[in-house]
């Protein structure tokens, strides 16, 4: 292990102020059979994300949510991201996004590419093969690493950690021919070591399912949003969220 990893990295991380907004994703189709209420069909996606639009706000990728964070010009943006790398969220959300002058995060797993979502229960769900991760990438939109496999990172061994963070970051930064900047852990579970192997490996970002203020960088909180999610609920969820920040002092939207 490098030096990188005799620290915990959130732990610096809870320096940080204000974590804007991130919803979390992850179908965008028609699911017959959705067991864990992952899909959201693309009218429902439409309809939430003109709800942002309406009250000038924008939806981005994380990438650019913290590099404007970083800027102190975030305020407006809300980042969109897509766990799993289901083939629908190219298909049906990416023109979505692009109608709105949107964007967003669409996390992959560099080991089932072209793959299924073997790890749930019911009808497997397609995933993306090469051609629609250059695709969401061409369109000027961040692909980031959710892991190899779609393990557990917390309590995991070092070879779990190095296929699930650093060789799945090699292999999609192959295919989109750069950098890949943000991590997302598989069921939100991470510990200091799984967060540590993030840092290490070169991830500038990650995000996670929990809801706590008191992470940072590699451990960013997120909503989740589904079909339940009318845009009055999209609405009523932002007005709450900015409340909630001025009364904790901080930075509203």
């Amino acid at each position: 292990m490098t030096a990188a990893l005799s620290h915990d990295p959130v732990a610096a991380g809870r320096r940080m102020p204000h974590l804007p907004l991130i919803m979390m994703y992850h179908s965008v189709g028609v699911r017959p059979h959705d067991p864990n209420n992952l899909a959201v069909t693309p009218e429902r996606f439409e309809e939430q994300m003109a709800a942002l639009k309406h009250r000038g706000l924008r939806g981005v990728s994380v990438a650019e949510l913290q590099a404007a964070r970083a800027a102190g010009s975030a305020r407006g943006l809300i980042g969109l991201t897509f766990d799993d790398g289901y083939t629908d969220v190219v298909e049906n959300a990416l023109p979505i996004l692009q109608r709105f002058g949107f964007s967003g995060t669409f996390y992959v797993l560099a080991g089932r590419i072209g793959g299924a979502n073997e790890w749930d229960e019911g009808t497997p769900w397609p995933l993306v093969d090469e051609t629609g991760i250059r695709r969401w990438a061409d369109a000027g939109f961040e692909v980031g690493s959710h892991g190899s496999m779609h393990v557990a990172l917390a309590d995991a061994g070092p070879d779990v950690l190095r296929t699930e963070v650093a060789e799945s970051r090699e292999k999609l930064s192959a295919i989109v021919g750069k950098p890949v900047g943000g991590y997302c852990y598989a069921y939100g579970s991470m510990d200091a070591a799984a967060r540590s192997a993030v840092a290490a490996a070169g991830y500038e970002h990650a995000t996670a399912v929990i809801s706590r203020e008191s992470l940072g960088p590699l451990a960013l909180p997120r909503i989740w949003i589904g079909q339940v999610h009318t845009s009055k609920h999209i609405l009523k969820m932002l007005y709450t969220y900015r409340l909630h920040r001025r009364i904790s002092g901080r930075h509203a939207l």
